[in-house]
């Protein structure tokens, strides 16, 4: 006589591939607005600690899946959008006045702000009395936010310490903005 015996089996674990699935989700979940900062933070926890393809399931219930049609629409409405914010810019930026970049030989860091004793005097209320200051280090431009107040920017990101720049690069500091030239 033989007998079986059944043994409950737990359910599969995650695979990478159904972890990253449910993390696009969430992130695409906080940039379409359908999810806060915070509970996108906590959904991304869980999701990184979760076991089983349900626990992933809960955490991503509520953002609905596009289909195609959904999908074409937002995607050719944001090509569009797109295309204008960019058209936009470099319409602008053909418009920036240049700032040229001092002589490599010199040095010496060019300071920017409202003080008189900067190299580069810029007298609006939105620039720092010593806003930046620009010097060449090792055959490069570099560009460095002296702690502003209404930051710099170079394309349109703001500049958290130093960054890089090179000759056509839009900056600004506060509300004004100059295109790098060289001479």
């Amino acid at each position: 006589m033989t007998s079986s015996f059944e043994f409950p089996t737990p359910p599969a674990r995650l695979s990478d591939a159904e972890r990253d699935k449910a993390l696009k989700a969430l992130r695409d979940g906080v940039a379409l607005g359908r999810l806060s900062h915070d509970t996108f933070m906590r959904r991304m926890e869980l999701a990184l600690v979760a076991h089983h393809s349900h626990e992933l399931a809960a955490l991503t219930a509520d953002l609905s899946t596009e289909g195609r049609v959904s999908r074409l629409v937002f995607g050719t409405v944001e090509a569009v959008s797109g295309f204008g914010v960019r058209l936009r810019r470099a319409w602008q930026a053909e418009r920036l006045p240049k700032l040229l970049l001092p002589h490599p030989g010199t040095g010496h860091p060019l300071r920017i702000g409202r003080d008189p004793a900067n190299g580069l005097r810029l007298s609006h209320e939105t620039v720092s009395r010593v806003h930046a200051e620009l010097v060449r280090q090792g055959g490069m431009w570099v560009l460095r936010d002296l702690g502003s107040t209404n930051g710099t920017t170079v394309n349109g990101r703001r500049v958290i310490g130093a960054a890089v720049v090179r000759e056509g690069d839009q900056i600004g500091f506060g509300q004004m903005s100059f295109r790098l030239a060289a001479h």
